[in-house]
């Protein structure tokens, strides 16, 4: 993304990725930071417990030698994972994109301000110019006979990977997920690029810290090792062990041998694939919506319901489903959507149910593009009765049907969920997540309303994975967010949607691309081109 400039250039923008860190910020418990150039160009993560967070999530930044490209960073703590629309601020920096670049090893150290009277901390900015380098490296990790540091139970393991910089310092640049109460675990594969792993730099050396997750925050160092993307690349043939050391184990310690052990189960590489790629070849994105039509939402004909169709302006659900759905159609061929409710009574008889066409069509319940979708949610609203419980499983099960039937990488599904509250059945939910994570779909999960939504948060399976019945998610697939966060405070509907549609939308290029690495599909040839438009099938 480029920070504003001439629209046309003669020399191509470097890509640009810029970690940051902070130090005492003060009482932070859980902070979260973000970057204005000058609009908010994108946040990190929220980090559990920390005066000192390292954040791993980076900016990518298009640099332009000739401009002067004005970054603003705010950093904030926020009281709880389902409230971060009213964080506390902490401090600011102001400096220019070529000021980290132009600082001894492209590395700068800035005192944060704008708190009168209060001392901020200091943020951290390190910038590297990203290779071109398109390869992807996957990998699964083991270990045996970790140190034990739980005083109830073992340990709850995680991996922390970080490249190593020119000037010495190291970059996150991976986590893995949790396992729990094992000294021995066994990790998920995962996929990094490879540009992230080393910059290209075969050799450059590669960190990876063992930690015993604690939930407060305060992870318990168990040991380290050190190793290359060469040789992690020797593993194709070959399992490779590291030793786990604890550098003061080892000084206090004469007879320390080790804090247990890493095995490298397994290293493939293949060339990194882009979402453009696959869509260029044919892909199509299939998008489901699924409404929440239970009667915690209020009475529609009320201006205090959040269903409430108010001629002046779009509600939260409306508003949520066209911020989303108008930039998915753009990847939908026939623009036909299917468009379900649950959680209402439905007439004559009164029958609950928990997947119900929005159209009253149970033969084909697709609407023709959002306007489509609008209309018979609109519709629906006037004539079924809001009641309950908050079901998700059904619509869940019923997309991963459809996306079961083509998993040639033709097809991708993408169900969105809007949704006011507590969910009813998150046993039946974690369980269709499970399955559904094997399958060419992702799931959306916009929360709107004041409610708290803690049960949102485990679904979306950032910091552990959602599993069911001892079986833990292929892929991450859900992405949650509440509504709330993303309102303008000025009242621009626009400007709410933009932001919403930006964030919920950024994960789906990933998973798709996570689906095809999985499934070794790759992208088919573009078709030929075609100088006649074909004429558009008509609808039966």
């Amino acid at each position: 993304m480029s920070l504003g400039g001439a629209s046309e250039r003669s020399v191509p923008a470097t890509k640009i990725e810029i970690t940051v860190s902070c130090r005492a910020a003060p009482g932070t418990a859980r902070p979260m930071l973000t970057l204005h150039p000058p609009a908010q160009f994108g946040r990190t993560e929220v980090i559990d417990n920390t005066l000192n967070p390292d954040f791993v999530r980076k900016f990518v930044l298009d640099y332009f030698f000739e401009e002067k490209q004005n970054l603003r960073f705010d950093v904030y703590n926020v009281d709880s994972k389902t409230n971060i629309s009213k964080p506390d601020f902490l401090g600011q920096a102001f400096l220019a994109l070529g000021e980290v670049i132009g600082g001894q090893g492209s590395r700068v150290e800035r005192t944060l301000t704008g708190v009168p009277g209060k001392k901020c901390g200091t943020i951290l900015l390190t910038a590297e110019e990203l290779s071109n380098c398109r390869d992807i490296a996957t990998m699964q990790l083991c270990a045996n006979k970790l140190d034990k540091k739980d005083f109830f139970g073992k340990s709850d393991p995680f991996l922390v990977f970080y490249r190593s910089n020119e000037d010495g310092t190291f970059t996150i640049c991976h986590k893995t997920e949790v396992v729990k109460n094992t000294l021995n675990p066994v990790w998920q594969p995962f996929s990094i690029p490879v540009r992230a792993l080393c910059n290209g730099d075969y050799d450059r050396t590669v960190k990876i810290d063992v930690y015993d997750w604690d939930r407060d925050g305060s992870h318990d160092f168990i040991g380290e090792f050190t190793t290359s993307y060469r040789e992690l690349s020797k593993a194709q043939n070959q399992f490779t062990v590291y030793e786990v050391l604890n550098p003061r184990k080892k000084c206090k310690k004469k007879k320390y041998v080790n804090s247990g052990t890493v095995t490298l189960l397994s290293f493939s590489v293949d060339s990194e694939f882009t979402f453009v790629d696959y869509i260029k070849g044919g892909t199509q994105l299939n998008f489901t919506v699924a409404i929440d039509f239970t009667a915690s939402n209020g009475n529609p004909l009320q201006p205090t319901s959040l269903h409430y169709m108010s001629p002046y302006q779009l509600s939260a659900y409306a508003m949520a489903l066209k911020a989303v759905g108008e930039i998915i159609q753009d990847y939908d061929s026939d623009k036909l959507f299917p468009a379900y409710g649950f959680g209402a009574k439905l007439p004559p008889e009164g029958r609950i149910s928990h997947q119900f066409p929005l159209n009253n069509n149970d033969e084909d319940p697709n609407c023709a593009g959002i306007e489509g979708v609008l209309e018979s949610y609109f519709q629906s609203l006037r004539t079924v009765q809001l009641y309950g419980p908050t079901y998700f499983a059904p619509v869940i099960n019923q997309v991963a049907r459809a996306a079961a039937k083509i998993s040639d990488g033709s097809q991708y599904y993408v169900l969105l969920i809007i949704t006011d509250g507590v969910i009813s059945d998150m046993t039946q939910t974690k369980e269709a997540i499970v399955s559904a994570s094997s399958l060419p779909m992702s799931i959306i999960i916009v929360g709107v309303g004041p409610a708290m939504f803690e049960a949102m948060e485990e679904l979306d399976g950032d910091d552990v994975r959602v599993s069911s019945r001892g079986r833990y998610a292929e892929r991450d697939i859900v992405q949650f967010v509440p509504f709330r966060d993303y309102v303008d405070r000025s009242g621009n509907q626009v400007l709410s949607m933009a932001r919403l549609a930006k964030d919920v939308l950024a994960e789906i290029p990933e998973q798709l691309l996570s689906y095809m690495r999985t499934r070794d599909i790759q992208p088919r040839p573009p078709p030929p081109a075609n100088p006649s438009p074909t004429p558009a099938p008509k609808q039966p």
